[in-house]
């Protein structure tokens, strides 16, 4: 089943690097428009997010949409770890507030080791 939208964090990279993998993935970007931190555009027409350092190093991606190339955020973490080189996290599945603290801190990591499950406390 696929996720209603895509969301990873991305360690170390800069929105240039960012959005030319965006180009060659889902297609052209608009012009990045900014608001405080954040950043937007169209990416091959799914509206796209970008927060620069979100926790620490860490910036997140989220592609707001059903209709990525990739069918969770896992597939579209390993494309990302694939193109940029950088190490990449994820939430194993959806994750609801009534499944608790204890899950919120499960994250996948994408890395040259491959896909490993990690606690990662983000507040």
């Amino acid at each position: 089943m696929r996720q209603p939208d895509i969301e990873i964090y991305l360690k170390d990279v800069e929105l240039p690097a960012v959005s030319a993998w965006l180009e060659q993935a889902i297609g052209p970007c608009t012009p990045w428009q900014t608001r405080g931190q954040v950043q937007r555009c169209t990416a091959g027409g799914i509206p796209v997010t970008w927060l620069p350092k979100a926790i620490g190093r860490w910036s997140s991606l989220l592609l707001e949409s059903d209709q990525t190339p990739w069918a969770d955020d896992l597939a579209c973490a390993q494309a990302a770890f694939a193109a940029l080189g950088v190490q990449v996290r994820c939430a194993p599945g959806s994750w609801s507030e009534e499944q608790g603290e204890a899950d919120a801190d499960r994250w996948l990591k994408v890395s040259a080791e491959g896909v490993s499950e990690i606690q990662w406390r983000t507040d």
